[in-house]
């Protein structure tokens, strides 16, 4: 069984889905596939349950965990530079645990853009699994040069915009006029650290979150 998203299904289908998943695989039953688990899904509206939703009710029904073929799992990125012939591929993404996480373990680059799931405080908190190469404001800012990130002893600068670790404190020294860099020099700060963000108190300046479309 192949379980996939659309806004329409009801719970009678996914009554049907348990239904047909009660024999274990193992034991006769029939092989039950997720097209991907993103949790949620961003709308015109807000926020809305994703199709890992839907296959969380179904596991909960069944005791079954599902097989998943699209993010993260590595294949459907291997697959999609192989059919589009890329030398260069570079992924973008707004979730990070399913298409940064997906992109890193598959060896490819990856952008993470601001205006869809996850929020700058999730970006501050990214596990080094799921940390991108490249973190836009929007998608516009593809087409423009990406600024470097420079150190200095405790103090870490993108563009104009400095923040500074003082023991357990990450602070702002210097907004800068673009929130966007703000975020790329919070998040490079903390993870050149080597410590989770629990270990620091962060100055609330860096949780702003003006990126929302």
């Amino acid at each position: 069984m192949l379980q996939g998203f659309s806004p329409d299904i009801a719970w009678t289908q996914l009554a049907e889905a348990a239904y047909a998943l009660q024999t274990p695989e193992e034991e006769g039953g029939i092989p039950w596939i997720a097209t991907n688990t993103d949790w949620t899904l961003p709308q015109e509206r807000g926020i809305a349950p994703g199709n890992g939703t839907l296959v969380s009710a179904v596991h909960t029904a069944v005791g079954r965990l599902a097989t998943v073929a699209g993010k993260p799992e590595t294949p459907i990125f291997h697959e999609a530079v192989a059919r589009f012939e890329a030398r260069r591929p570079l992924f973008i993404g707004d979730r990070l645990d399913t298409d940064i996480a997906g992109a890193q373990a598959a060896g490819i680059p990856s952008a993470f853009v601001l205006t869809g799931v996850d929020r700058p405080k999730h970006l501050l908190a990214a596990p080094p699994t799921s940390r991108p190469d490249y973190i836009v404001a929007d998608l516009r800012q593809l087409f423009e040069p990406y600024p470097t990130t420079r150190t200095d002893g405790d103090r870490t600068q993108v563009g104009d915009a400095v923040v500074q670790i003082d023991g357990a404190e990450l602070r702002v020294v210097q907004a800068g006029p673009h929130p966007i860099d703000l975020v790329r020099a919070g998040a490079a700060a903390v993870w050149d650290s080597g410590r989770a963000i629990f270990g620091f108190h962060v100055q609330e300046e860096l949780y702003a979150d003006p990126f929302r479309p």
